[in-house]
C-alpha cells in the first residue's frame, strides 16, 4: 500500500511541474485496419516506449503474423520465429497444442524460461510452482507477438528468458461488426476452424472467437481434440480513461503415442508405444485492465487476472522398454497413473509510466507493482482404471500424493530512462522481490514429518542499458539485467523413500548482459547481437550416504552455467513497383553453453560436469528463407538447421538402448515452403508444405512429461487454408 501511495504522489507532483514545450498531446483514434500485401515488414524493434513499458536500448523485437508465411493452425515455431535469431523450438507433438520454444540454452518445455503473456496478462500456470504455459491459444487469434530478451526483466518478472506477449486482433472499430473466419484442412485428417466477431458501438468495442481443432496425427494412436474460446470488451470511459475486461479458456484432449527407443525410431519413426495415454489441460484467464492517462506526460495501468483450471493425464507410466499389453493374470489392461493439477494463481499488478524534466535531461520512468497469491493442488499417482479411454476415475480413492504448494509474492519495480542528448540515452533500474512459498501434504511412502518444504524468495535484482542512435536508421545498444528462477513443485517432491530434499535448497540465479548493433541502410536491415546468460545454483540430484551406509537421491543446487553466442538477423528487401517484391534473410545464432561447476548423480556415484555441454542448447541454430510476391501471388521457402544436443547433463555419447532417454539428439535440417494467393482484399487461401523433404528427425529426448525417449517429429505434412473477412 504504501508502494501505491508513493507512486500516486510521484504522479500528483510530476504534475504539477510546468509543461515543456516539447510536450506530445495525445488522442485515441478509431483503428483502421490496413494490409500490405506486398512490403509486408514481417519482423522490427518495439518502440522505445509502448504503453507503461520502457523499452529503449533492450532487445527486442516484434513479428507481425498479417500475411505470415507460417503454419498457424499448427503453430509450426521454426516458422513463426522464423526471423528471431537462437530461438530453439521443441516439437512436443505435430498438432501445436503447445508453443515450446528458449533461447540462449535454456529449457524449452511450454516456453517456462519465458515470461509468458497474451494482451499484458500473465498466462504462466503458476510462475513459482510449475511456470508452463498450458493455456494455448489459437494462432489465428493473434495479429503480432511481441519479444523482449531477458534484459528487460526488471519491469515484468525476474526470467531468465525474457517476455514473450501475444498481442490479440481487433474487430474493425470503424464499424459495429466485422467478420473473419480461417479455416484449414491438411494432412493426417486436419481440420480446424477458427471465426471472430468484432467492431465497436459508441463508447463500446468488442472481440470474440470460438476455435474448434481435429487431427489425427503423425504417428499411430496420435489424435488431439482442442477447442478455445475468448470475449474481449472495452468500454471507454473518457478520452483518456478506459476499461478492458477479457476472459479467455483453452482446452484441448492429446492422445500420447508414447516414446521410442532409437531401434524403434530407425525402424519406423510412425509407430506407437501406447495407445491409453491422454493429457488434457483445461485453462480460463479472466482479467480486468483499468487504463487512465491523467495527463500528457503520465500513464497509468491497472491489471487484475487470474489462471485457473487444471491439467490432467491419465497415464501407462512406464519405461519405453515395458510394453502395454493384456495382463495374463487379469486378463485385462494394468491400472494407469491418474494426476491432476489445479490452479488457482492470481496477479494484480499495478504500472505507470511518467515522462519528466531533470534540468535539461528528459526523463522518462517507468514503474509498479506486482501482487501473486498462487496455490498449486497437485494430486498424483493415483490408480486408473483398466479402459483405454479418456477415464481420469479412481479405483482406490487415495493419492499418492496430495500436496499444496502456496506462494505470496511482493515485487516492486522501477527503471528510468535519461536521455542525455536525441542520440544518446541510458537506463537504470532496479527490482525488489519478496516473498514465500510453502508445501505441505502428503506423499504415502514419504515420512510426513519430512514433507513441509518453505522456500524465502527474497531477490534484489539491478539493471542498466544504453542506447546510442548516430542516425534515425542505426542504434547500438548493450543492457544487463539481474535474473532469478524460482524451485519448481516438480523438483521438491522426493520421487521415492530413496529420496531426500535439501532443506537449505535455493532458488536459481543469475544475469543476462548483451550488447548489439541493429538498423537499416537502403534495401538491408540488421540486428547483430552479442550476449552472455550466468546461470548459478542450477537444480539437480547427487549420490549421498546415511550413516548406516546406505545411499540415497539428494536433490539440491548441483552447479553453474554460463551461455555465451551471437545472435544475427540479416535481411535484404526489393521492391520494384507496386508489382514485385523480393526478400531473402537468415537468422542464425551460435551458441556456447557449458557447466562451469557442478556434479550430478550417475549411479551411487557423483560425476564431475564442468565443461560439458549444458541439455538442448544446440551450438548453432540458422534458419534461412526467400519470400517472392507478384501481384497476388507469393512464395516463400525456409531452411532450418539445428546442431546436435545432448539430453543430459553427463552428455552421454551414445543411447541407451533399452529405453532412450538418455544420448545425443542428431542435427538436422527442414525445408518448408508457403504458397499464397489473395484472391481479394477479403479472401486469401494459403498452402503451407512442412518438412517438404519427408526428414526423419526429433528435437529432444525429455526427461519428465510425455515420457523419457525418442518423439519423433512430424514428417511430411500440408495445410491448405482459406480466410474470410467481411
Amino acid at each position: 500500500m504504501k508502494a501505491i501511495i508513493f507512486c500516486l504522489v510521484f504522479v500528483a507532483v510530476c504534475n504539477s511541474l510546468p509543461a515543456q514545450d516539447s510536450t506530445v498531446h495525445t488522442r485515441s483514434l478509431d483503428s483502421v485496419i490496413l494490409v500490405s500485401f506486398l512490403n509486408q515488414q514481417n519482423i522490427r524493434p518495439l518502440p522505445a516506449i509502448q504503453g507503461t513499458y520502457l523499452f529503449a536500448g533492450k532487445k527486442t523485437e516484434l513479428i507481425d503474423l498479417a500475411q505470415a508465411p507460417a503454419d498457424l493452425s499448427n503453430k509450426s515455431g521454426r516458422q513463426l520465429f522464423s526471423r528471431i535469431p537462437g530461438i530453439f523450438v521443441y516439437d512436443m507433438d505435430g498438432a501445436g497444442n503447445q508453443v515450446n520454444i528458449s533461447a540462449r540454452g535454456l529449457d524449452p518445455h511450454r516456453g517456462w524460461e519465458f515470461n509468458i503473456r497474451k494482451d499484458g496478462i500473465l498466462t504462466n500456470s503458476d510462475m513459482y510452482g510449475y511456470p508452463a504455459s498450458h493455456y494455448s491459444m489459437p494462432m489465428e487469434s493473434i495479429s503480432r507477438i511481441e519479444l523482449v530478451r531477458g534484459t528487460g526483466s526488471l519491469q515484468y518478472g525476474a526470467q531468465f528468458g525474457g517476455m514473450l506477449n501475444y498481442i490479440s486482433k481487433q474487430g474493425d472499430t470503424t464499424r459495429p461488426v466485422s467478420f473473419e473466419s480461417i479455416n484449414s484442412v491438411g494432412s493426417y485428417n486436419l481440420v480446424s476452424s477458427y471465426n471472430a466477431i468484432g467492431g465497436k458501438k459508441g463508447k463500446w468495442s468488442y472481440y470474440a472467437y470460438l476455435h474448434k481443432k481435429t487431427k489425427d496425427g503423425y504417428r499411430d494412436n496420435e489424435h488431439t481434440d482442442s477447442e478455445a474460446e475468448a470475449v474481449i470488451l472495452n468500454y471507454t470511459v473518457a478520452p483518456r480513461l478506459s476499461i478492458r475486461a477479457e476472459w479467455a479458456r483453452s482446452r484441448y484432449l492429446y492422445r500420447i503415442p508414447g516414446a521410442l527407443t532409437d531401434s524403434m525410431f530407425r525402424a519406423d519413426p510412425r509407430q506407437s508405444t501406447r495407445s491409453r495415454n491422454y493429457f488434457s489441460p483445461d485453462i480460463h484467464i479472466p482479467s480486468l485492465t483499468l487504463n487512465w492517462q491523467p495527463a500528457a506526460q503520465t500513464k497509468i495501468q491497472l491489471t487484475v487476472s487470474a489462471v485457473l483450471g487444471k491439467r490432467n493425464s491419465v497415464l501407462f507410466d512406464k519405461p519405453t522398454q515395458v510394453r502395454d499389453t493384456i495382463n495374463t493374470a487379469t486378463l485385462r489392461f494394468n491400472n494407469r497413473q491418474v494426476d491432476i493439477d489445479r490452479f488457482n494463481s492470481y496477479t494484480t499488478e499495478l504500472r505507470f509510466l511518467q515522462e519528466y524534466r531533470s534540468g535539461r535531461i528528459k526523463n522518462t520512468l517507468s514503474a509498479g507493482l506486482q501482487l501473486m497469491n498462487n496455490d498449486l493442488h497437485r494430486t498424483q499417482l493415483g490408480k486408473g482404471s483398466t479402459g483405454s479411454d479418456y477415464d481420469l476415475a479412481l479405483v482406490d480413492p487415495q493419492w499418492g500424493r496430495d500436496l499444496h504448494f502456496k506462494t505470496t509474492n511482493v515485487a516492486l519495480f522501477a527503471e528510468n530512462n535519461f536521455r542525455l542528448s536525441p542520440a544518446l540515452s541510458f537506463n537504470l533500474g532496479a527490482r525488489a522481490e519478496t516473498g514465500k512459498t510453502d508445501m505441505n501434504g502428503t506423499i504415502t511412502y514419504y515420512p510426513g514429518n519430512e514433507i513441509p518444504v518453505r522456500i524465502e524468495h527474497r531477490f534484489p535484482l539491478f539493471g542498466g542499458g544504453l542506447s546510442f542512435k548516430p542516425t534515425d536508421n542505426m542504434e547500438l545498444y548493450a543492457g544487463f539485467s539481474q535474473a532469478y528462477r524460482p524451485m519448481l513443485f516438480k523438483d521438491l517432491v522426493p520421487g521415492s523413500l530413496y529420496e531426500k530434499v535439501d532443506p537449505a535448497i535455493k532458488d536459481a540465479k543469475g544475469y543476462n548482459a548483451e550488447a548489439g548493433f541493429r538498423g537499416s541502410w537502403r534495401f538491408f536491415k540488421w540486428d547483430i547481437t552479442g550476449f552472455l546468460l550466468r546461470y548459478n545454483n542450477r537444480f539437480g540430484t547427487l549420490a549421498e550416504m546415511d550413516n548406516n551406509g546406505n545411499f540415497y537421491t539428494y536433490r539440491t543446487n548441483t552447479g553453474n552455467s554460463l551461455t555465451k553466442g551471437i545472435e544475427a538477423l540479416v535481411q535484404a528487401d526489393w521492391l520494384s513497383g507496386n508489382k514485385f517484391f523480393f526478400s531473402v534473410f537468415t537468422s542464425t545464432a551460435l551458441v556456447h553453453a557449458r557447466y562451469t561447476r557442478g556434479s550430478v548423480k550417475s549411479g551411487n556415484a557423483n560425476i564431475d560436469i564442468a565443461g560439458n555441454k549444458i541439455e538442448s542448447a544446440p551450438g548453432i541454430i540458422s534458419r534461412n528463407g526467400i519470400t517472392a510476391r507478384y501481384r497476388k501471388y507469393s512464395v516463400s521457402v525456409l531452411y532450418s538447421y539445428t546442431g546436435e544436443t545432448f539430453a543430459d547433463a553427463l552428455n552421454t555419447p551414445e543411447p541407451a538402448a533399452a529405453t532412450g532417454a538418455v544420448g545425443p539428439v542428431p542435427s538436422y535440417g527442414l525445408l518448408d515452403m508457403s504458397l499464397l494467393f489473395r484472391i481479394s482484399k477479403n479472401l486469401d487461401s494459403k498452402l503451407t508444405i512442412s518438412n517438404l523433404a519427408d526428414k526423419q528427425y526429433f528435437t529432444k529426448r525429455p526427461l519428465f512429461y510425455p515420457g523419457p525417449g525418442v518423439w519423433p517429429s512430424e514428417g511430411r505434412n500440408y495445410n491448405f487454408t482459406f480466410s474470410v473477412r467481411l
